[in-house]
């Protein structure tokens, strides 16, 4: 027999089997209902796709044109599936095939959560793919064992996951960072500013949104098998034990961690990236919990602090010995949201000077580069390192030490000026709950804290907020009942009138003791996105090669900061009492990628070196006094090093702990969550060998001695003469009246 007669035999056997293996396997059945429902679906679908249609063709990848192209096909797909059902008549067949189905839909079910992530699966290495095809198996699995249906498998593991990953999302897309597990717990804190945001879908969104509905026509059609008990028995024996096991191996060995399967811990966008949403978001809920360190021994934590400090000699760091009198003058202290000069990233340049007052200032300064621990948010990580003088580095990645750690009174700048006779002020307008504020600066001993709840009348934000959040809206009404006020720029309270504030209270102090403030603003909070007539939008930069509207609204904000600090130095330069000012910025504001990619001259932010990844980390520190100070440039400092040098700048007396910081950043000057640097300006990763292991080792333990072993808590590292500070802000009333 000729090749041609084989082949034209082969098919024609196709033609005449495979209708007749489908007649009399298959059965495609509708009702009218279902035909409804499916027209429903197409038609709404298909609308939402194209009144977001800008979605997708204001995208620059090669690809966007396919991507609509699906958009618009699967509003069809979505009718049919909906208006159509599929019944297997044989039933072995049937059987069999939704145990093989459950083990497809993992491949579905991870397209829609890496579209919410910006990646396609092929994009994906083996590892990552593996590692999230298994993670949503265990899920599947784990639903099915508990329950025996099939369907409430797909019905419940998908919305999770799907709800998990539009917050991821939306998440990357406003702060440039991912979704954590410990994100949860700043919810509160979210909710408050959740207002400024636009969350118009974005083409990630309503591609995976398409796929999501397709998952849950899918799951809602899907009917179990009536398998006999035997079957039953043994497959959701082997669903529940397959789990089991690699949960275990997973949260209590390091089989896994051995074997490459766990964070991205010094970049986690670039972790999330490379190995999946769904898989990177689980395995940092491994290490959500704060551990002992490794051979802690608490009566060893002296012998730490004296092998850093000359213990033969007896002043402390400001030469200073007991029998001098320490100066004691106003100390203010305050961390700017969102502050930074982004020209540390490369090539930067603007139609005019966005800072021109802090360059200038040179006179009784110390300024320089501070290495903080976030990127875009995350504010209280930076604010509770600059307050405690400790490094978020030693806990958990991911974690926030003000949501899950400050539970008692700790050691701080607040302890150690308050030893010493000092009053202490808080002042933050914004919400007073933020980042769970009321309780930590309880702990930390506050004598009074001030928030947005006692500088205006708290119902006309919610009034805002329930008319469409436009700041426009909000200045009427700050006009209406606080004419000529100036209190916002766009919808938070400004730096100038911050100041005013500051300087109100700073002249109705107790004139008897010396003053100390913390003060956390507001005005640059990110949503760079929304315009407003309370707000001059005059900077935009000129090295780049199209106009970035978030951007040019950050710098403008910028501008505004840098004249409201201006305000403050020439109030206080006419001040006769001594007086030291300190301001540094959070964090670096989350704005376009592409934005940051071009200044840096990358063509991706996820394959950063360590130094290009730790000049994402950078922000400007000034320390300003009112009288003669010595004058100095730091180039590299860490957050977690600098209320000590702000307190050896004022001449206060300095606890052990703050001797030993001092000493330890003129070893290792910046250490951060992204790694450290030495004085001789290596930078190391936190997974390197390096000579300073036993340094980094010593301070991890002298660190979790404050935060954590409250029953061996070495007072004499942490407090001045035996002082240990006392709740005294009520976590009922914090207003200014009490």
């Amino acid at each position: 027999m000729s090749l041609g007669k084989a082949w034209n035999n082969f098919l024609d056997l196709l033609r005449i089997n495979i209708p007749d293996f489908f007649k009399a396997n298959f059965e495609i059945s509708s009702t009218k209902r279902s035909k409804i429902t499916g027209g429903i679906f197409c038609l709404v679908t298909l609308i939402a796709v194209i009144l977001d249609v800008n979605a997708y063709t204001s995208q620059e990848f090669a690809s966007k044109w396919l991507l609509l192209a699906f958009a618009l096909f699967c509003p069809f797909i979505l009718g049919l599936t909906a208006a159509f059902s599929i019944t297997i008549k044989n039933d072995i067949f049937n059987k069999v095939w939704h145990m093989i189905f459950m083990l497809l839909m993992p491949f579905v079910t991870i397209t829609m959560t890496e579209c919410l992530n910006d990646v396609f699966i092929y994009d994906m290495t083996y590892l990552g793919f593996l590692g999230n095809y298994l993670l949503v198996i265990v899920m599947y699995f784990i639903v099915y064992t508990l329950s025996g249906s099939f369907k409430l498998s797909y019905l419940i593991v998908n919305p999770i996951l799907f709800g998990l990953g539009v917050a991821h999302s939306y998440l990357m897309d406003f702060r440039g960072t991912p979704f954590l597990p410990m994100d949860f717990l700043s919810i509160g804190t979210a909710v408050g500013v959740a207002n400024t945001y636009d969350y118009t879908p974005t083409y990630k969104v309503m591609t995976a949104s398409l796929i999501f509905i397709f998952i849950m026509i899918i799951g809602a059609k899907t009917k179990t098998p009536k398998y006999n008990l035997l079957t039953k028995i043994i497959s959701r024996a082997f669903a529940g034990t397959f789990s089991s096991v690699l949960l275990i191996l997973f949260y209590f060995t390091s089989f896994f961690a051995d074997m490459g399967v766990k964070p991205d811990f010094w970049n986690q966008t670039r972790g999330y990236h490379n190995y999946g949403f769904a898989f990177n978001f689980f395995c940092n809920t491994k290490y959500m919990y704060m551990s002992e360190p490794n051979n802690y021994n608490p009566d060893e934590l002296n012998d730490y602090v004296n092998s850093v400090v000359d213990s033969s000699d007896n002043s402390d760091s400001s030469g200073k010995t007991e029998e001098d009198d320490y100066v004691k003058p106003n100390i203010i202290c305050i961390m700017n949201e969102s502050l930074s000069d982004l020209s540390v990233l490369g090539n930067l340049t603007t139609n005019e000077d966005y800072m021109p007052f802090m360059r200038s200032l040179t006179e009784n300064t110390i300024k320089g580069n501070l290495y903080v621990p976030v990127i875009g948010a995350g504010t209280s990580n930076t604010e509770f390192e600059f307050l405690t003088g400790h490094t978020t580095a030693f806990l958990p990645s991911g974690s926030n030490a003000y949501m899950l750690y400050i539970k008692n009174p700790i050691a701080s700048i607040v302890s150690t000026l308050e030893a010493q006779g000092y009053s202490s002020f808080a002042l933050h307008p914004y919400y007073a709950s933020g980042w769970n504020r009321t309780e930590v600066y309880n702990h930390l001993g506050f004598n009074n804290f001030v928030s947005l709840e006692d500088i205006m009348d708290i119902s006309f934000m919610q009034e805002y907020q329930s008319n469409g959040s436009d700041p426009n809206y909000l200045q009427s009404l700050i006009d209406q009942y606080y004419p000529g006020s100036n209190m916002l720029i766009r919808q938070y309270i400004s730096d100038s009138y911050n100041y005013r504030l500051l300087i109100e209270d700073y002249e109705n102090r107790d004139k008897s003791v010396p003053y100390f403030a913390f003060n956390v603003t507001m005005q640059n909070h990110g949503g760079y996105t929304t315009s407003c007539v309370n707000f001059d939008e005059s900077i935009y930069a000129t090295s780049v090669s199209k106009n970035y509207n978030k951007a040019n609204k950050y710098l403008s904000l910028v501008k505004a900061s840098d004249n409201a600090f201006k305000e403050l130095i020439d109030y206080f330069s006419s001040v006769d009492e001594p007086t030291v000012i300190c301001m540094f910025g959070d964090h670096q504001p989350s704005v376009e990628t592409e934005f940051i990619s071009e200044v840096m001259g990358v063509d991706s932010l996820s394959g950063l070196t360590p130094e290009q990844e730790q000049l994402r980390h950078v922000t400007p520190f000034i320390i300003w006094a009112n009288y003669d100070i010595q004058e100095r440039q730091i180039d590299k400092l860490s957050v977690n090093y600098l209320y000590s040098l702000v307190l050896e700048t004022a001449g206060v007396k300095l606890t052990e702990y703050n001797k030993y910081l001092l000493k330890l950043s003129e070893t290792l000057p910046v250490i951060d969550t992204v790694g450290y640097i030495d004085n001789e300006n290596n930078y190391y990763k936190w997974s390197d060998v390096s000579p300073y292991s036993h340094l980094l080792d010593e301070y991890e333990k002298i660190q979790y001695n404050n935060i954590f072993d409250r029953e061996n808590i070495k007072s004499d590292i942490f407090y001045l003469n035996g002082y240990v500070p006392q709740a005294t802000v009520s976590e009922e009333s914090t207003t200014s009246e009490e």
